[in-house]
């Protein structure tokens, strides 16, 4: 089943979530991953103690979790999963409209529907007209359309982590599969016979792997391996980079009629804002509308993008910026002040792990053939995970993949 990353990276981060009483932004503190669950029982913890798996997977994200569950139901492979903190989050709808506002956009959407019936997708392109009768509260004119999936759908990201782990936990009364969680990777550590990684040091514990380390560490996988490799001499640039989101959460919102995913085709051409502060300008800051309804009934509206590292602050004028925009598609929103909504509204931040070319990075580390990347998936991380932890147990396998997997190795992403 498809979803709007059909199309391009989901607008919806795995995002943290900020609370906001009173709606002044400003006053609202950043939550900077302070909670801690308790602990799984499938989790290992012996201090310095060490153990040997097949494979071991540093991070424990939908890519990591699921390529964990790939090895296990296609191999008898043993994994282990390691992550500094724990699993988190996210976001979710029925059916998706990607929508345009000028004959550019109308033939782009047209051909996005080809392009997706031609793969075997239920895929309509709808006239204004049309548009209007799926979304009555949105604004629509003569230049109006959209490609829809009638059958699309959206995810919750944080149920979804939840659904794998506890999937792959069915392995571990077989010895089969660990959890080391809370538990920062430290260095790897390399044979002096081949040079090959064989082990994985965290602050608690040595995991040794007899076949591959596999890196899908999101964001933080250019940063890990840089310094990870420096220790040897070996420059490894991997471009990974953390992109910042935020998005609107309205709770117990009706005033709002929303019977489908909407997303503003602008988002594909990462639009940037003129007239903002140089400050803001160098952030590369880009805002388009997205608007869909969670498993909760929630309204998510959004969303931005932009690059100020690994900051997750609230950013207030970005917040009211995304408000206008929305609004631009939904005339019902300008008549409502964001500060009248206060206690029923969330803020989420997150960091999406952005490519430079907009693919991921999936495949052996050059001069390290059991060292394996799976990174920079951006929003998609979700509807990418299967095919990803397919290519992935494809290579540490030594099988003939189905995917021609060029286009996403390493070595590309290196220049």
């Amino acid at each position: 089943m498809t979803s709007l990353s059909a199309f391009l990276p989901n607008p919806n981060p795995n995002l943290k979530v900020l609370h906001s009483h009173n709606f002044n932004l400003s006053s609202v503190p950043s939550w900077k991953h302070k909670s801690t669950p308790s602990k799984s029982p499938f989790s290992v913890s012996c201090s310095s103690s060490s153990h040997t798996y097949d494979v071991v997977i540093v991070g424990a994200g939908v890519i990591g979790l699921t390529i964990a569950r790939h090895f296990l139901l296609s191999s008898h492979l043993s994994v282990a999963i390691v992550d500094k903190a724990v699993p988190c989050s996210g976001a979710t709808g029925a059916g998706s409209l990607l929508i345009g506002r000028s004959d550019a956009e109308s033939d782009m959407l047209k051909g996005r529907v080809k392009q997706l019936c031609e793969a075997g997708l239920k895929a309509e392109y709808l006239s204004s007209s049309d548009l209007f009768k799926e979304e009555p509260d949105l604004l629509v004119d003569q230049d109006s359309a959209a490609a829809f999936l009638p059958v699309d759908c959206q995810l919750d990201a944080h149920r979804t982590v939840e659904y794998i782990e506890k999937a792959n936990r069915n392995f571990a009364s077989e010895g089969r599969y660990a959890e080391f969680y809370n538990d920062p990777v430290k260095c790897f550590i390399r044979s002096d016979g081949n040079g090959e990684v064989k082990a994985v040091q965290t602050f608690k514990n040595t995991l040794h792997s007899k076949k591959a380390v596999i890196v899908a560490a999101g964001c933080w996988t250019g940063g890990l391996i840089h310094d990870l490799f420096k220790n040897w001499g070996m420059e490894l640039h991997v471009p990974v980079r953390p992109r910042k989101g935020h998005l609107l959460v309205l709770q117990n919102f009706n005033f709002l009629a929303l019977n489908h995913g909407v997303m503003e085709a602008d988002y594909l051409n990462h639009p940037t804002i003129s007239g903002l502060e140089s400050s803001d300008c160098e952030k590369d800051l880009s805002v388009s509308m997205v608007a869909s309804i969670d498993t909760a009934g929630n309204l998510l509206l959004g969303s931005s993008r932009e690059f100020v590292g690994f900051n997750t602050d609230l950013d207030e004028s970005v917040v009211s910026y995304m408000w206008r925009r929305v609004g631009e598609f939904f005339p019902k929103l300008k008549t409502i002040s964001l500060s009248d909504l206060n206690a029923s509204t969330k803020v989420r931040i997150g960091l999406r792990p952005y490519m430079p070319d907009g693919k991921p990075v999936i495949g052996p580390v050059p001069g390290l053939s059991n060292v394996y990347l799976a990174a920079g998936h951006e929003g998609s991380g979700l509807s990418l995970a299967l095919g990803t932890a397919e290519m992935i147990v494809e290579m540490v396998l030594g099988h003939q993949g189905k995917v021609d997997t060029t286009p996403f190795a390493v070595q590309q992403a290196l220049g």
